[in-house]
C-alpha cells in the first residue's frame, strides 16, 4: 500500500505527468487530491499496471477524490519551449483546473517550476511511494492512450495503437516509410543512425 500523504493535516495534490519520451502527441498531466483515508492497494505506478487495471482505476479514483484534473501542452509548445518546460506546463495547467486549491503539492520527478502560488515537494519516483501520485499517472496515462490510440486512426502505421507515441521499432519504421505527421515533435531525434543500419 503506497504513502497516503507527507502530511495529515493538508490538503495534498499528487502530479504526475505521462508522455515525455515519446516523439509525438502532447504531453499530459494530472493532479488529485485524495482524501486521508483513501486506500486502495491496486493503485501504484501506472507503468506497473495492466492497462485494464488503470482503467478500472479511474473511475475509483475520480469517485473517491476530493478533486482531479487532467491537462495537456501541446506539441508546439513542447518545440517552442522544450520537453522538460511543457511537462511542467502541463502539470500547472492541471493543478489550475482543479475545483479545490490544495495547500501543497506532491510533484512526481526532482524538479518542478511554476508560476503557482503553492508550496510543492518533489519526490523521486513518487509515483511508486505516494498514492496521490500514482492516482495523478494513472489518470494522465489512460487519458494519453486513448488519445494516441484515437490519433492512431488518423495516422495509421505508426503502431500508436499499441506503442502510443513512444519511440519503438515500428513507430520508427512507420517514420522512416512514411514520414513524420503534424502530431510529431519537431526537435526531437525521431531515427538515430543505429536504426537506419539495421533495417
Amino acid at each position: 500500500m503506497l504513502i497516503p500523504f507527507l502530511e495529515s493535516d493538508r490538503l495534498e495534490a499528487g502530479c504526475d505527468e505521462v508522455g515525455r519520451g515519446c516523439l509525438c502527441g502532447p504531453v499530459v498531466a494530472a493532479a488529485v487530491i485524495l482524501p486521508c483515508d483513501f486506500a486502495n492497494e491496486l493503485v501504484n505506478d501506472s507503468k506497473k499496471l495492466t492497462k485494464s487495471n488503470r482503467q478500472t482505476l479511474v473511475s475509483e479514483i475520480k469517485s473517491a477524490a476530493l478533486a482531479w484534473a487532467v491537462a495537456e501542452a501541446s506539441v508546439e509548445e513542447i518545440d517552442t519551449i522544450n520537453i522538460l518546460h511543457a511537462s511542467f506546463l502541463a502539470m500547472s495547467r492541471a493543478v489550475e483546473r482543479l475545483n479545490t486549491k490544495p495547500h501543497h503539492l506532491l510533484i512526481d520527478g526532482n524538479r518542478f517550476k511554476s508560476n503557482l502560488d503553492i508550496p510543492y515537494t518533489c519526490i523521486i519516483q513518487g509515483d511508486g511511494k505516494f498514492a496521490s501520485i500514482a492516482a495523478a499517472s494513472i489518470l494522465a496515462k489512460v487519458y494519453r492512450d486513448e488519445m494516441m490510440e484515437q490519433y492512431s486512426q488518423e495516422y495509421p502505421g505508426y503502431g500508436w495503437e499499441t506503442n502510443v507515441g513512444y519511440p519503438t521499432r515500428v513507430h520508427r519504421e512507420g517514420i522512416l516509410k512514411m514520414g513524420l505527421t503534424p502530431l510529431h515533435r519537431k526537435f526531437f531525434r525521431h531515427l538515430p543512425e543505429q536504426l537506419v543500419l539495421d533495417l
